[in-house]
């Protein structure tokens, strides 16, 4: 009896089952992925350097010369020979305080010196022929003696006709104000035409060349702080543009900074500098041997710092990433203060792929 169409298409699903059944029929296992390949990275190994133990403060330059010009006498400026930024001369005319009223009483003394000139001129001359006379016997003892006191008298009174004389000359000096020494010439506040007296300041008169930087050192470093430590003057950047020591230290403390004045000399050569100008001085106090690692190598993550190290694992390296604590840069490096030790590997390439755990292969 011949088998119908469906009954042969049901043997035949029927004999392979059992021929797949019998083979342990299963599907293929899913190829392993292949191991992730290190990463190249440049690495330093972390070294001991000297590195200085500092603070910085903030520090006045002061000259050592610094005059503020007042006039010693009363009147109005008649005028003004110079402008601020000037720079000066010694003895250089600043400005002029009308001196006309001075000139009158000059020549009003000139006057009376000259009359008791004469007086005393006469009586000297009288005194030598009353002499001569009292010696021939014409004239008394007593009319000499009057003849000498009378020329005393006058020679008194002349002499100190003429030294009232010379101070009303040296008064005259006065109404010209010169420059005490060679500087700059500061801030001229007064005008042609002012009245000025004694309490008036005309301007000021600065030397730039010998400079001191002044530095207030808190009373917790009072133990620290002697003669001839290092004291380093920076611009803005950070960036040393003068290097002194501590020359002068003071004594006492002041009650109200709770702070111990220090003093720097600051070298002519520096030009850069003027009187009453704010600066920055870096104090070293010691220098002792710390850890360093190249700024590159220092990543901000939340204010945190931190660094990738390659640490090895197995028969490679990983890259690890360490938070640290850095002082101050030095030199394009940064001491290490916790979080490192030396001859760790530290990572400076390729920081923006890494990944905790990734292979890395130091280089370098």
């Amino acid at each position: 009896m011949s088998l119908t169409l469906n009954s042969r298409r049901i043997l035949l699903l029927a004999v392979c089952a059992t021929v797949c059944f019998f083979a342990g029929c299963k599907s293929a296992p899913p190829p392993v992925a292949a191991a992730p390949q290190a990463m190249p990275v440049k690495v330093a190994s972390v070294t001991l350097s000297p590195v200085a133990n500092s603070d910085t403060y903030v520090a006045t330059i002061k000259s050592r010369r610094s005059a503020t010009m007042q006039p010693q006498v009363d009147g109005n400026i008649t005028r003004i020979d110079v402008k601020s930024g000037d720079t000066v001369k010694a003895g250089q005319l600043l400005m002029q305080i009308d001196p006309l009223k001075q000139f009158a009483t000059v020549q009003q003394q000139q006057g009376t010196e000259a009359q008791k000139k004469a007086v005393y001129q006469y009586n000297q001359g009288e005194v030598e022929r009353q002499r001569k006379l009292y010696e021939a016997g014409v004239t008394s003892k007593q009319a000499y003696d009057q003849a000498v006191q009378a020329y005393q008298n006058s020679k008194g009174d002349f002499d100190s006709s003429v030294a009232q004389t010379n101070t009303q000359r040296q008064q005259l000096a006065y109404y010209q104000i010169r420059a005490p020494f060679a500087g700059v010439v500061g801030d001229i506040p007064v005008h042609l035409g002012d009245y000025v007296s004694a309490s008036t300041m005309l301007t000021t008169v600065d030397e730039n060349a010998d400079l001191e930087a002044y530095v207030y050192v808190p009373t917790e470093r009072a133990s620290e702080v002697k003669l001839g430590l290092p004291v380093d003057i920076l611009d803005n950047d950070g960036t040393a543009i003068v290097n002194s020591k501590i020359s002068f230290l003071s004594p006492q403390v002041d009650n109200g900074l709770q702070s111990i004045l220090v003093k720097a000399e600051i070298p002519r050569t520096a030009q850069r500098l003027r009187n009453q100008q704010l600066v920055k001085a870096r104090i070293t106090w010691n220098t002792n041997p710390k850890p360093v690692i190249p700024v590159l190598a220092v990543s901000l993550v939340g204010g945190q710092t931190f660094v990738f190290i390659a640490e090895p694992k197995g028969d490679g390296y990983v890259a690890h990433q360490i938070p640290i604590t850095v002082g101050e840069t030095v030199n394009n490096t940064y001491p290490v203060l916790s979080g490192l030790k030396p001859g760790d590997k530290v990572i400076l390439s390729g920081l923006q792929f890494l990944q905790e755990g990734a292979p890395v292969k130091p280089l370098g």
